[in-house]
């Protein structure tokens, strides 16, 4: 029982953590964001186990987490706001082509980012050309741009 309740509190941890350090986070892994990662998998594994290194063990704190993941799951079906907090909800960045510096702050979003989603995804060289750009769920920036009668 011990397992599953160090399991389920290191999964819980770890959801708050990655929720809190942002969207962005997620979406662009660096090394330097990989090698965290690895460093916080063997601890979270060092947090859970503790001496009990057992094949069943690691079965009980495996269903515990997947177990963890199926509950969220089906309760984001049910309840918008638990969705709204663990998945968090899209963000306008720039509306009608005006910025919203204050949400890129928050976000910790900047103009480079922004152009780069444009020139990847849209081929836009410039700010002006951008309609719309939205930080989406995923950590992603969606581009629209302006017609094509409004760019430069």
């Amino acid at each position: 029982m011990d397992s599953v309740i160090r399991g389920a509190i290191v999964y819980l941890f770890l959801l708050i953590i990655f929720r809190i350090s942002g969207k962005r986070t997620m979406a662009q892994v660096t090394s330097f964001d990989m090698v965290v990662l690895l460093i916080i998998s063997e601890t979270t594994q060092q947090a859970m186990v503790t001496q009990d290194q057992s094949m069943t063990n690691a079965f009980l704190l495996i269903m515990t987490l997947v177990g963890l993941s199926v509950l969220f799951s089906w309760l984001k079906l049910y309840s918008h706001r638990i969705e709204n907090w663990l998945d968090g909800t899209p963000v306008v960045l720039i509306e009608k082509g005006r910025m919203h510096a204050n949400r890129m702050h928050r976000e910790r979003i900047g103009k480079e980012d922004i152009l780069e989603a444009a020139r990847m995804t849209q081929g836009l060289k410039k700010l002006d050309q951008i309609e719309y750009a939205v930080l989406e769920r995923t950590g992603e920036i969606s581009v629209i741009p302006k017609n094509s009668g409004d760019t430069d």
